[in-house]
């Protein structure tokens, strides 16, 4: 097994429209005014950038985020990740027929998938006892950016 090698995946439930969740996802650079963890997206190009996080243990991750897929048809926004993590991530948006949407209609659910590999020495040290709560720092990270999202969902509403 290679213990630097991570698979993530969360699944948000919001009550929000799927195109208003999408475009909220796609403005990576918006991320820190809603998502605590995100510290930082300094953008290079039209295509790519650089993000700073950190959750909640004390070292913050910095990678480069080049964009492989935008489709808004199909709700897929995909990306590759070179730095401290090696990999990539996709969100996947689609309605939700949950009923807890605004007005009671569909909300969205919202999925994200990750597959890196580590790349920072620090975390490569720790690989093997730091697993768990690497993993852990990462789960609270999602439960954070969910709350902030629907947060920031629920505000857009509002102020319409």
């Amino acid at each position: 097994m290679d213990w630097t090698h991570y698979r993530f995946r969360s699944l948000w439930i919001l009550a929000a429209p799927p195109g208003d969740v999408y475009d909220a996802l796609a403005d990576a650079e918006r991320y820190p005014l809603w998502w605590p963890q995100v510290r930082e997206v300094t953008p290079v190009d039209g295509a790519s950038g650089v993000i700073r996080i950190r959750s909640v243990l004390p070292y913050d991750l910095v990678f480069t985020a080049r964009e492989v897929r935008r489709d808004r048809a199909a709700g897929i926004l995909e990306i590759s990740m070179t730095g401290d993590v090696d990999g990539w991530a996709r969100w996947t948006v689609a309605a939700d027929g949950a009923g807890d949407g605004p007005g009671g209609g569909p909300g969205t659910r919202a999925r994200y998938d990750q597959e890196v590999h580590v790349t920072k020495p620090l975390l490569r040290r720790f690989a093997v006892p730091g697993r768990p709560v690497f993993r852990a720092n990462h789960t609270l990270m999602m439960r954070a950016g969910r709350r902030g999202l629907a947060a920031r969902l629920r505000g857009n509403r509002e102020a319409v």
